[in-house]
């Protein structure tokens, strides 16, 4: 994920994106280097508008937020629902007498 960044900082540097200068980047940060990985960002890379890509990738989790949200909020008041119940039930024998 660090070598994305690292391109992605190189592209608003309007630097060249290559396996060099996102292995300087890296080391500069000292992170450690995966030739492999990016081998493979920079080969994905190639030939793409980077510009376009972002603009395409920021739009996605917008209309996803929603749907996964939904699930966690059902959760919590299904939890809200089980708390109150437990605040009603008497607390044992000593409560119904006093």
């Amino acid at each position: 994920m660090e070598s994305v960044y690292a391109a992605l900082l190189l592209h608003k540097a309007d630097k060249t994106v290559d396996e060099k200068s996102i292995e300087k980047v890296l080391k500069a940060a000292d992170v450690e280097v995966d030739k492999n990985q990016i081998k493979a960002l920079v080969a994905g890379l190639d030939g793409k508008n980077i510009d376009e890509l972002i603009a395409n990738a920021s739009a996605a989790p917008v209309a996803a937020a929603p749907a996964a949200g939904a699930p966690a909020a059902k959760a919590e008041k299904k939890e809200e629902k089980v708390e109150e119940k437990k605040e009603e039930e008497p607390a044992g024998l000593g409560a119904l007498f006093g």
